[in-house]
């Protein structure tokens, strides 16, 4: 399969055009966190401090799981992914994120089970837009998925939202541990 090469403007002519990549919907998703909280923190706004926490539900797990995934390509292959800038898109959204997350916010409102189906459908959403992406272009968007039979890619996938529910659940967990919120109950 012909994949466009790092230095190849082929990306910004192409169907998705740079949405197809999974780090830029999640530096997309945590400008909007941190847009959101920045104007809620300028006007004191209570109905954009809750718009920007229930985008951080999505952003800050979806932000590790990323970083997560992207250190374990790395670590088995260099060529399975696209080698961008390291700590400014793959790890500075989500250290700041978490940061956000644990110091400055609120708990969640989300239960595991909430979480493994947000997670999951997100996952599975993403492999629907990478496939309509492949028809268009011809090409994945990462190298990976091209290694990977359609079997595989399941796997892959089921694994990501598996992963993005673990990460919810870390998170809260840790949070609980620094504020003192009891995790063992679903806060609303």
């Amino acid at each position: 399969m012909a994949y466009p090469r790092r230095d190849s403007c082929l990306r910004n002519d192409s169907y998705g055009w740079h949405f197809q990549y999974l780090a830029i919907i999640g530096l997309a998703l945590a400008t909007i966190v941190f847009f959101l909280g920045s104007l809620a923190d300028v006007t004191s706004s209570y109905r954009l401090a809750h718009y920007k926490n229930a985008v951080s539900v999505v952003a800050t797990p979806l932000e590790v799981i990323i970083s997560i995934l992207y250190v374990g390509l790395v670590s088995v292959d260099k060529e399975l992914v696209i080698r961008l800038p390291d700590i400014s898109l793959h790890a500075v959204p989500s250290i700041l994120l978490t940061i956000d997350y644990l110091i400055l916010s609120p708990p969640w409102t989300i239960s595991s089970s909430q979480s493994l189906t947000w997670s999951t459908a997100l996952a599975f959403t993403y492999w629907i837009w990478v496939e309509q992406c492949y028809r268009n272009n011809g090409w994945y968007p990462y190298p990976v998925f091209d290694a990977l039979t359609t079997p595989w890619r399941v796997v892959l996938f089921a694994f990501s939202g598996l992963l993005m529910a673990g990460s919810t659940a870390s998170l809260n967990f840790v949070y609980g541990a620094l504020n003192g919120v009891d995790r063992k109950r679903t806060i609303k």
